[in-house]
């Protein structure tokens, strides 16, 4: 008798699921079994996404979030529970990235600092908070928060991302000791340098010392991701919570 699959009946929804990170999140987690709303502000590219997976047999559908407003966030929660009759998992992976780099901490615009903080840190926040009921339901509720290692090693011009993604690994301890009587496990999933549409801008001499400095010394795709956020979405994980866990090719040891 064949297993089912390791996240067959999961409800899952996916932050910034249009493309890059959040897109292939969402495909290997439906997968891997689990029924999945994708979410993103592009509301068209998000839709387009989901009917191509759709159409290859997965249990998709997408929805538009804003991470910078708390009414849009309710909403598009709202909406993923009904859809999805409750919900298990989330994976926190809507973030600026693109263009928030590139100049000194003595440069930075106020602006854009302020813009990074309110979606990044303030989004992944009320995200959560308005899935949290709907997770206590669940009985053994999973969130995976969406964090970077340049928060673990100080990358240079690129302050409030890498500001943003340590206030995350910060907000995941601090959930998963507040959501644990509820059964909910919290946890961190830091990718190092990854080959996404968000990184596209970045210089090949930032690329190359992550090559070189990785113990496996090769670029690092979507893929190499998803298995470990399958295992925290998982059974397998309930009784992992509060963590960060690095997957980049070892370029940062926790």
């Amino acid at each position: 008798m064949a297993s089912l699959p390791i996240l067959a009946g999961k409800r899952i929804l996916v932050t910034g699921a249009a493309r890059g990170l959040g897109r292939d999140f969402a495909q290997a987690v439906a997968e891997a079994g689990a029924a999945v709303v994708m979410a993103d502000i592009l509301a068209e590219l998000v839709q387009k996404e989901a009917l191509t997976l759709a159409e290859k047999g997965l249990n998709v559908s997408a929805i538009t979030i804003d991470l910078s407003q708390k009414e849009s966030i309710q909403t598009a929660v709202e909406t993923a529970v009904e859809r999805l009759s409750g919900l298990d998992g989330l994976i926190n992976c809507a973030a600026l990235a693109t263009g928030v780099g590139g100049v000194s901490m003595m440069e930075y615009d106020e602006d854009l600092w302020d813009r990074v903080m309110t979606v990044n840190v303030k989004g992944t926040w009320l995200v959560t908070q308005a899935c949290v009921p709907h997770l206590k339901k669940s009985g053994a509720g999973k969130i995976v928060n969406i964090a970077s290692d340049t928060a673990m090693w100080g990358a240079q011009k690129l302050m409030a991302y890498v500001a943003s993604k340590g206030a995350i690994i910060s907000m995941t301890r601090s959930m998963a000791r507040e959501l644990g009587e509820d059964n909910i496990c919290v946890n961190t999933l830091s990718p190092g340098l990854t080959l996404v549409e968000a990184t596209e801008y970045v210089p090949q001499a930032r690329h190359d010392l992550y090559v070189n400095g990785r113990a496996i010394q090769r670029q690092q795709h979507p893929q190499d991701l998803n298995g470990t956020a399958i295992y925290l979405l998982s059974d397998m994980s309930s009784f992992v919570t509060g963590q960060n866990i690095l997957v980049n090719g070892g370029f940062v040891f926790n």
